[in-house]
């Protein structure tokens, strides 16, 4: 019998994956964007910790800087 093991970098995968997946299911969009940002962040540290995948690490600080962007013009427009 095998037993699975995980490492300290699939562990930060699975869960920036479970946090991006959680965020979907907001029904705010505020909230979706807030919880958004931890999984993409969360992401990022995936990345850095594949020896810099910088396919992951580009696309997740891009969607980041996206959803600043739009906390911030959603903050103004109250």
């Amino acid at each position: 019998m095998e037993v699975i093991s995980f490492n300290f970098t699939d562990i930060i995968g699975y869960i920036a994956s479970a946090v991006v997946l959680i965020s979907f299911i907001m029904k705010e969009i505020k909230t979706l964007r807030i919880i958004n940002c931890i999984g993409c962040t969360l992401f990022v540290a995936y990345g850095v910790l594949l020896d810099f995948s910088l396919p992951i690490i580009i696309t997740n600080v891009a969607i980041v800087g996206i959803n600043i962007y739009y906390l911030l013009k959603a903050n103004k427009t109250v």
